[in-house]
């Protein structure tokens, strides 16, 4: 509440956790104020995708160069 006993009207949340005032509600019900619907958890869930997909692709690399190494190994040692 404000000083003089209205509800802030800038998208905040009052102490009892209910939106008030002109901000929407992201995906998490959470208000924002400004005017925005979920868009920075869409942002961060696609960074959160693309950093996934490097990962895996890097461990994917590692795992076939590791084995690579091993098949190698076996080549040498089966010399004589």
């Amino acid at each position: 509440m404000s000083p003089d006993g209205t509800a802030p009207r800038n998208g905040t949340t009052s102490p009892g956790g209910t939106a008030n005032g002109l901000g929407t509600t992201n995906g998490d019900g959470a208000a924002n104020g400004d005017g925005t619907t979920g868009r920075r958890a869409t942002l961060e869930e696609k960074a959160r995708r693309r950093a996934m997909l490097i990962r895996a692709g890097i461990y994917i690399f590692a795992t076939h160069l590791f084995a690579g190494f091993v098949l190698l190994l076996f080549a040498l040692g089966d010399r004589k």
